[in-house]
């Protein structure tokens, strides 16, 4: 029979088949281009099946086979043989198994761990009351005042931020809002996001990534944090603070800025279930109206928030927020470098300057942070469905920055 019947009848595909064959465990006869299978095949076809059912790999069947068309054993021989073949195969399955069963058990601890985790009941995080002294009015800079508020063990959850001017902001599950918050239509759950992301994005692209993270953390490892004030320009689904966040002592305060409730919300439960105690503020808001006292901030933590901000604004986004910061204080940033643009780039042409390493360095420069240390990862020229910024002909790069001034 020809091999489509073959394979019909045996109810496997025609690839298999030609694997079979090429591996030399099926050898059918060829006449004028077209191969015929016989009785011979059959035989040879359900001993391969045999032996892929006793756990054999297709090589280690080659081999018997060999033993078999070569060696043309004798009974006796043809025992001896396939009694000491199995003997060690199943010795081999054996040990495969106890290591199957370990493994198994390794595995039954890590899924009761996470479980105990995942149910546990994580501490409800607020605005802690201390806070709310660097909290500012926006239009007339003056203290604000808490109205139907509720509070749980000194943090605040629900309420309403008042000014004598008038102004008003809304306290939402702990979040303070500022404005309308910005919502974009979610392409995918947040909590499938990073997987996601993951699976979709180079891994050129990812590995820079990861690199940033890891340099940026090892930065800011050299400070102490101790009784500290740092701001996050875009904190998004928290690439950065999730890396930082066990290390943060309870006593410094992380301002977690970014325009999305949404994401602010996914962050704020995740962090929550850790179980760690850090003191965040997370104020959802566009970056120029951050209701903080000036010259607050020790840190500023710009993990691509000034690039992400540049896709639509002209201006360096630190300028917009300089007045927030302190003058001994540090900044440790990381932005998008285009190496090139392309006659198609989506950067409009107004906003390219902050996508230039020249343009950032001397911005930089000119609000006074003298580099301690610098890095400019590889050139990337793939990013993926979420790093879509870029066009084919373009490479980008990234540039972070540690200083102080």
């Amino acid at each position: 029979m020809r091999i489509g019947k073959f394979s019909e009848t045996n109810g496997l595909s025609i690839d298999t088949i030609r694997h079979y064959m090429e591996l030399g465990l099926i050898i059918p006869e060829k006449k004028g281009g077209q191969y015929f299978f016989d009785p011979r095949c059959q035989r040879d076809l359900e001993h391969i099946l045999e032996f892929k059912g006793m756990g054999f790999s297709l090589n280690e069947i080659k081999t018997i086979f060999l033993y078999k068309n070569f060696g043309k054993l004798t009974s006796y021989e043809e025992d001896k043989y396939y009694q000491s073949l199995f003997f060690d195969k199943y010795k081999k399955l054996e040990k495969e198994i106890q290591s199957l069963v370990q493994i198994k058990e390794k595995l039954k601890l890590k899924l009761e761990d996470i479980s105990a985790k995942s149910t546990a009941s994580g501490s409800i995080s607020g605005i802690d009351l201390k806070a709310l002294d660097m909290l500012r009015c926006l239009k007339c800079h003056e203290k604000l005042t808490l109205h139907d508020g509720i509070i749980s063990r000194n943090q605040i959850i629900e309420g309403k931020l008042t000014c004598e001017c008038g102004e008003e902001y809304l306290i939402d599950s702990g979040i303070l809002i500022v404005g309308k918050p910005f919502e974009a239509a979610p392409d995918l759950p947040l909590d499938h996001y990073i997987f996601e992301y993951i699976h979709v994005t180079d891994p050129g692209y990812l590995e820079n990534v990861q690199q940033g993270l890891h340099w940026g953390k090892r930065k800011l490892d050299q400070l102490d944090l101790h009784k500290k004030v740092l701001l996050e320009l875009g904190t998004g689904i928290g690439f950065f603070l999730r890396n930082i966040y066990p290390e943060l002592p309870e006593d410094c305060l992380y301002i977690a800025v970014d325009r999305s409730l949404e994401r602010h919300r996914f962050l704020k439960s995740l962090l929550e279930r850790s179980g760690a105690k850090v003191n965040l503020l997370f104020i959802c808001t566009d970056f120029l109206e951050i209701p903080i006292q000036q010259k607050s901030v020790d840190i500023v933590v710009d993990n691509a928030g000034t690039s992400n901000y540049s896709f639509e604004h002209k201006n360096f986004l630190l300028d917009g927020v300089d007045s927030l910061i302190k003058q001994d204080s540090f900044l440790l940033g990381t932005y998008l470098v285009f190496k090139n643009f392309s006659t198609k780039s989506k950067v409009q042409v107004d906003y390219r300057d902050n996508f230039i390493d020249s343009k950032i360095q001397k911005n930089i420069a000119r609000l006074k942070f003298i580099p301690l240390d610098e890095r400019v990862s590889g050139y990337i020229d793939k990013g993926g469905k979420f790093e879509n910024f870029f066009v084919p002909g373009e490479a980008v790069y990234s540039y972070s920055f540690f200083g102080k001034r």
